[in-house]
């Protein structure tokens, strides 16, 4: 079993060992300590007297398959099976490496004519075909799909399918020598019929965060990047209705979308002439609301020109600021390094022939500035990644995208069965990106639980803190709640703490992967042993119990030789007392045939030497909302633990957790 490893908090030199976990450690937080002050001032755990603090371990290397995160692993729609086999030499590690065992999701960039090849036939439903194996083969090795879906025929034959122009689509002809080149245009209202029920059909197929990971929900102009984009044949038009063309169809391909796509988060590549029948040129004045219009319906970015910055210019690198931590965005390299690109040309100067490493870091360093959450492991610019930038594929892993944990939990140790626990956890990403729990596919879905694990790791308590909200968890900002759950309603025994990040419509099972070094089951990272004891209501007369004060430390008797003390960390003779019944509804506690006198509240300190029963010697036993005990003395004050730090008084006036004991 893997241990959980937590650093030490505090001055506090003796701790009690969690049960589970041998090289766990925890601080108890208390009233009047410095050291807990200096911490809460920041923005720590909240002080919870009697609770530990637990801090467990950051992992900066693990490699976490969480949504929307990660790197993608590119596949055409001819790749085959071999296709995961795929691998690579690294410089300076032993064995070859595979792209997949990097990778978070598998993208497929294919055409409307191979997934739907005749009316009401789709590729995806026929496991024997090209396209049904290879999404079948991501999903038997654990990555979602997503997918962008190309109809522009213009430079690669016929994508959309010939059965969508037999019924009588228009479309464009750029080139009379291939007549297979169509390109339709979207606003026919025979396209426009064929392709919903095209994705209505993927939809009712692919509509499953557990399937998909995104859909490119654009598809239009070359090569399906919302650039070039047709409506007229450019020989006849003037232009006058290009700007309404392309609002209508962005707006008509947007809603179909979002209106079938509702648990997928949907994404449109940002750039300055979306929709466009231009790819180059200045940025056209109703761009930015146009994306905003598919942003507002629940759309996230993405763009294919990282790295080009003849492409990749002032304007999109403004627009991705602006919507920094509010959509996440994915990147995807502009410039391909295996010879059909001249890299070397990019006005950036920064790019050397025969280098790709040059192109990689480029990328990397403009996804980084716009805090993207995916990179690209294109097909054919994978191998680069691996062979010649290798390091930044690592720091990706461990800088780009969401990296979660709780750095700091604070939990009690003991609850009576029946009563609540305050909580007070803290929550810190390590990534530049962020987690999307705000976009509207995800409608909030991630949620900070507590469970309470039994020996076999059964879930038989869990709360949900509905105030936690993963998407507000920016890096160099952590972020501190508290919780009190409902009651603790379970037999009385040993469990376990643990937490995750449950997805709420997955049956509240953890649904992302912490960045964390520790004991992990089913999703939950297991915090510490939970002591459910019995509901205590009356005195328990005639029955020897030991007292264990806020600092989870027990109160000693001292045989009667000196003033009481809590700081004992295991109890013996000295620390167990009888409850004798006082009379009046009050009770006396005898240790060592002497007992506890409040001395009236004496600086001095109780003492445990009286050898008969007066007014000093009697205490009022009080049960808390929270199952832990108080005892009042006849001076009407209350007896404290002092933390262990000094001799036990009865001077205080209120209950607060010093002034509280569990029973043993």
């Amino acid at each position: 079993m893997r241990k959980l490893n937590f650093k030490k908090l505090g001055r506090l030199a003796v701790m009690a060992y969690l049960s589970l976990y041998s090289v766990a450690c925890s601080k108890r937080l208390a009233e009047g300590d410095p050291d807990v002050n200096s911490k809460v001032a920041g923005k720590s755990v909240a002080a919870i007297a009697g609770n530990m603090v637990l801090m467990p371990a950051y992992n900066s290397t693990a490699i976490l398959r969480n949504p929307m995160n990660g790197w993608v692993l590119y596949a055409g729609g001819n790749s085959d099976q071999t296709y995961w086999d795929k691998t690579y030499t690294v410089p300076g590690v032993a064995n070859p490496v595979k792209a997949i065992d990097y990778a978070s999701a598998c993208y497929i960039r294919t055409s409307w004519a191979k997934l739907n090849p005749a009316d009401g036939v789709y590729a995806w439903r026929d496991p024997n075909s090209t396209l049904g194996n290879l999404i079948k083969g991501a999903a038997t090795r654990g990555l979602p799909i997503a997918f962008r879906i190309v109809v522009d025929g213009r430079d690669q034959g016929l994508n959309t399918p010939q059965f969508v122009f037999d019924a009588g689509a228009q479309y464009y002809l750029e080139n009379a020598s291939f007549p297979l080149r169509r390109t339709p245009y979207p606003q026919d209202p025979v396209f426009k019929q064929y392709y919903t029920k095209f994705i209505a059909a993927l939809a009712s197929d692919f509509n499953d965060p557990k399937k998909t990971a995104f859909i490119d929900a654009y598809g239009l102009g070359k090569w399906g990047e919302a650039h070039n984009t047709i409506y007229e044949d450019p020989a006849t038009s003037n232009g006058s209705n290009t700007e309404t063309l392309k609002a209508q169809v962005l707006d008509w391909i947007t809603t179909l979308y979002t209106q079938q796509f509702t648990k997928v988060p949907l994404v449109i590549n940002y750039h300055r002439l979306v929709g466009h029948p231009a790819s180059w040129g200045a940025p056209n004045a109703n761009t930015t609301a146009l994306l905003e219009s598919a942003i507002n319906k629940g759309y996230s970015l993405r763009q294919d020109a990282f790295g080009m910055t003849d492409y990749y210019q002032s304007w999109e690198r403004a627009f991705a600021a602006t919507w920094k931590h509010k959509r996440p965005i994915i990147m995807e390299g502009g410039w391909i390094t295996t010879g059909t690109h001249r890299y070397w040309i990019d006005p950036s100067g920064n790019y050397r022939e025969g280098h790709p490493e040059d192109v990689r870091l480029g990328e990397f360093n403009a996804s980084q500035v716009a805090a993207v959450n995916m990179m690209d492991f294109r097909v054919g610019e994978a191998a680069s990644w691996f062979q010649t930038s290798f390091p930044l594929v690592q720091r990706f892993i461990t800088e780009g995208g969401y990296r979660l944990y709780p750095d700091e939990v604070s939990l009690p140790e003991t609850v009576t069965a029946g009563a609540t626990a305050s909580l007070s956890h803290r929550w810190v990403n390590m990534g530049w990106g962020y987690c999307p729990n705000n976009i509207p596919q995800w409608n909030y879905k991630y949620k900070v639980a507590f469970a309470i694990l039994d020996g076999s790791n059964v879930v038989k308590k869990l709360f949900i803190d509905n105030n936690s909200d993963p998407s507000k968890w920016i890096k160099g900002a952590p972020t501190t709640y508290n919780l009190t759950t409902t009651s603790v309603d379970l037999a009385p025994g040993t469990y376990t703490w643990a937490i995750a990040i449950i997805d709420k419509t997955d049956a509240n099972k953890p649904g992302i992967s912490l960045a964390v070094t520790g004991d992990v089951s089913n999703g939950w990272l297991k915090l510490g042993s939970l002591q459910v004891q019995t509901a205590v209501t009356a005195p328990p007369v005639g029955q020897s119990i030991k007292l264990r004060g806020s600092n989870n430390l027990f109160a000693s008797g001292e045989n009667g030789q000196s003033s009481m003390m809590c700081n004992r960390t295991s109890a013996s003779t000295w620390e167990t007392f009888t409850i004798v019944d006082a009379g009046g509804g009050k009770v006396a506690l005898k240790s060592m045939d002497k007992y506890v006198s409040s001395e009236n509240g004496a600086t001095t300190g109780i003492t445990c030497k009286r050898t008969t029963i007066s007014d000093w010697e009697k205490f009022d036993w009080i049960v808390n909302a929270n199952g832990r005990i108080s005892l009042r003395g006849n001076n009407g004050n209350y007896i404290s633990s002092e933390d262990g730090q000094s001799v036990m008084k009865c001077n205080r006036a209120t209950i607060s957790g010093w002034e509280t004991f569990t029973l043993n």
